[in-house]
């Protein structure tokens, strides 16, 4: 893993996984509660990555949680385009991550 380009992949993500997050929360909450645990766990890796020293970036545990909450990154039927974009992206940085 490059920890340097999984900051920076998450830097880019920030703004628009912030406002994604919020937004599934809020369209998809009754029938999908795994949003809410989504948008905790981007906020545990957000919070790690700007605190972290450098080679102590260490988040399996929280992508190891979203591939299982996920199913490996699968984006159900029955959402928007925001959801889909939101697991785009976490799957991305999951990749970066255990490259």
């Amino acid at each position: 893993m490059s920890e340097k380009t999984v900051i920076n992949q998450m830097n880019q993500y920030d703004e628009t996984l912030d406002l994604y997050t919020h937004a599934i929360k809020r369209a998809h909450g009754d029938h999908h509660p795994e949003v809410f645990e989504i948008r905790e766990l981007f906020e545990t890796m957000r919070e790690k990555i700007t605190n972290v020293a450098e080679g102590q970036l260490y988040l399996n545990e929280e992508f190891n949680r979203l591939r299982t909450i996920t199913h490996d990154y699968s984006v159900p039927d029955d959402v928007c385009q925001t959801y889909e974009k939101t697991v785009e992206m976490l799957s991305e940085l999951d990749r970066i991550y255990y490259e």
